[in-house]
C-alpha cells in the first residue's frame, strides 16, 4: 500500500514564556496538543512566574524574536496563530507585518495586560498599540479587566452583550467576552459577537469551586485556534474551546501544585 504523505494541523503560538508552566507558551503547547494539532511556538519574552504570580519579565531581543517568526513561517504551513502577551510596540509592529507578509488566518488574539493576580505585564504604551493592532485579527477573547481596558466602561452580567458588541464595532474584529471575573450565580457566562455580522450567542458552563485556573485565558484562546485549524467555523471552534477548558478545570479543581493558583488539568489526567 502506497504511504500517502499528510500534513500537520499546525497551530502557531506567540506568547510569552511562563517558568512555572502554567500559562503562556507552555499552556498554549498543552492545550493544542490535547485539542489534537501540532504545536510550534515564538516566544516574545519569558517571565520569572510561579503559582503565586509573576516577579520578573525579560523581553526576547527584537532581532532573534523576528528571527523566530521568520524560521517557523517560512518553513510551516499554520492552519491557525494563537497570539497572547505582545509587550511593547515594536514587538506588535512586526508580529502585524509578519500576518500581512505571509497572508496568514484564523488569527486568535488573547490581549494579554493584566495575570489573574492583578500584575501588569506590559506598559500604557503598548497597550495603544495593541488596541491599534486589533482589527487585523479574526478573534480576540478579553477578560472583563482586558476589556474594561479597552473600552473605558465597567461590565457587569447585565450587559456583557451589549459591552462585546461595542468592542466588536470600535475595533472591528469578532469578540469573545470571558465572563470568569462577574461572580453573581453559580454559572460561568462568556458571550461571542461575531464582527461584522452582528451574530451573538452566549456559553454557559458550571462554575466550578477551585483555585486552579492559572492559564485557563491561554488555554482558551489556544484551543479555540487548535479547532479552526482543524476547520471547524468560528462559531463551533470556541464552543469546543469553551468546552474543552471547563472540563480541564474540572479534572484539575483537586490537583496541588505549588502554594497559589494552580493550572487546569490539560490532559485531564
Amino acid at each position: 500500500m502506497e504511504n500517502i504523505k499528510t500534513p500537520y494541523n499546525s497551530v502557531l503560538s506567540i506568547a510569552g514564556s511562563d517558568s512555572g508552566g502554567c500559562a503562556g507558551i507552555q499552556a498554549d503547547i498543552k492545550s493544542i496538543s490535547a485539542c489534537g494539532a501540532y504545536a510550534a511556538t515564538v516566544i516574545t519574552a519569558t517571565t520569572a512566574q510561579n503559582t503565586l504570580g509573576v516577579t520578573d519579565i525579560h523581553a526576547i531581543p527584537i532581532s532573534h524574536f523576528e528571527k523566530q517568526l521568520d524560521a517557523v513561517l517560512s518553513d510551516i504551513q499554520f492552519g491557525a496563530i494563537k497570539i497572547g502577551m505582545l509587550h511593547s510596540c515594536e514587538v506588535i509592529k512586526i508580529v502585524q507585518e509578519k500576518l500581512a507578509e505571509y497572508k496568514l488566518k484564523n488569527i486568535v488574539l488573547d490581549p494579554v495586560m493584566v495575570t489573574t493576580s492583578g500584575h501588569k505585564l506590559i506598559t500604557d504604551d503598548a497597550i495603544e498599540c495593541l488596541k491599534n493592532f486589533l482589527p487585523h485579527v479574526s478573534l480576540i477573547t478579553p477578560n472583563i479587566p482586558e476589556a474594561e481596558l479597552l473600552i473605558d466602561e465597567k461590565i457587569n452580567g447585565a450587559n456583557m452583550e451589549a459591552m462585546a458588541k461595542k468592542i466588536a464595532e470600535n475595533y472591528k474584529t469578532s469578540v469573545l467576552l470571558k465572563g470568569g471575573h462577574i461572580i453573581d450565580n453559580n454559572e460561568m457566562t462568556d458571550v461571542f459577537y461575531e464582527y461584522p455580522t452582528g451574530k451573538t450567542f452566549t456559553i454557559t458552563n458550571p462554575r466550578i469551586a477551585t483555585n486552579n485556573t492559572h492559564g485557563t485565558g491561554c488555554s482558551l484562546s489556544s484551543s479555540i485556534a487548535t479547532f479552526l485549524s482543524l476547520g471547524e467555523p468560528m462559531e463551533i471552534a470556541i464552543k469546543k474551546g469553551c468546552d474543552y477548558v471547563n472540563k480541564a478545570i474540572a479534572a484539575g479543581q483537586y490537583k496541588t501544585l505549588g502554594h497559589g493558583n494552580g493550572p487546569i488539568n490539560h490532559f485531564g489526567l
